[in-house]
């Protein structure tokens, strides 16, 4: 922490979103709790971020925004880390003709950017949160199989494969029993980033109305149904739910940035 003030910084701020998230919801009203009367107040000691068009109050939506966005991004990557690195494991230990057709179609998949492939196959599913998850974590998971592949072919010429091998362990034993828990270290490392990645993607997925759907409390579609505030003065219900989405991927991103400075 001493050698990088912005890791200290991260952790510092993924502590608070997490508390936020954890507690949050249950200090603070309705998120969807409508108040005509009370339309476009602007922030004030009643209501800390101001209220939309609906009367709603941005506070209160933001803080459960938190933990449905914190939650997808995990899942995500989670999910993204498991496929991808038992792909890239596979890949990796076996090669020949194995790794050959896998690579080949996962360079097919890094063609696309991330958002755009997420983009894609949710415009292709029904709009739902499970079909969001799905989307975007099969958009990264080709990131998993490089970094793991990569890793593997390392681990694969080690004495203890070797060893293991000898003492009549199978191939598929050896490659998910003994390479691939050493093989996953910068899995468990990018993983830090793809969480931040994710909750910048299924914010921007929300802001353009593709996956999670209003009157949803979610960053990304409060920050679009602000957006046109903007014009009228209400600068208020679109800026501080982006603010705490350029907070929450700072956050994953200096952890990130710093535990991959020191694989390094």
């Amino acid at each position: 922490m001493r050698a990088n003030p912005l890791f200290t910084v991260g952790v510092a701020l993924l502590v608070a979103f997490v508390g936020l998230a954890a507690i949050g919801p249950f200090l603070v009203g309705d998120p969807l709790r409508t108040n005509p009367a009370g339309m476009f107040s602007p922030p004030s000691a009643d209501h800390w971020f101001g209220t939309d068009e609906y009367g709603r109050d941005v506070f209160a939506r933001a803080v459960n925004a938190a933990r449905l966005d914190l939650s997808i991004g995990l899942a995500i990557a989670l999910v993204a880390m498991t496929i991808g690195s038992t792909i890239g494991v596979v890949a990796g230990y076996f090669g020949g003709r194995t790794d050959e057709i896998i690579m080949r179609l996962t360079d097919v998949l890094l063609a696309f950017p991330g958002f755009v492939l997420a983009l894609i196959i949710v415009a292709a599913l029904a709009e739902s949160l499970l079909n969001v998850v799905i989307a975007v974590a099969a958009a990264y998971v080709p990131y998993f199989i490089r970094l793991t592949r990569a890793q593997a072919l390392v681990e694969r010429e080690q004495e203890y494969v070797d060893a293991a091998r000898l003492a009549g362990n199978s191939p598929i034993r050896i490659a998910f029993w003994h390479v691939m828990p050493n093989s996953l270290r910068p899995a468990l490392v990018s993983a830090t980033l793809v969480t931040g990645w994710a909750v910048l993607t299924v914010a921007g997925l929300a802001f353009l109305s593709v996956g999670i759907q209003p009157p949803r409390a979610e960053w990304g579609v409060m920050v679009g149904e602000g957006a046109g505030d903007i014009i009228t003065g209400e600068w208020w219900t679109s800026l501080f739910p982006g603010g705490m989405i350029v907070l929450a991927v700072m956050a994953f991103h200096f952890i990130g940035d710093d535990l991959m400075e020191s694989r390094r």
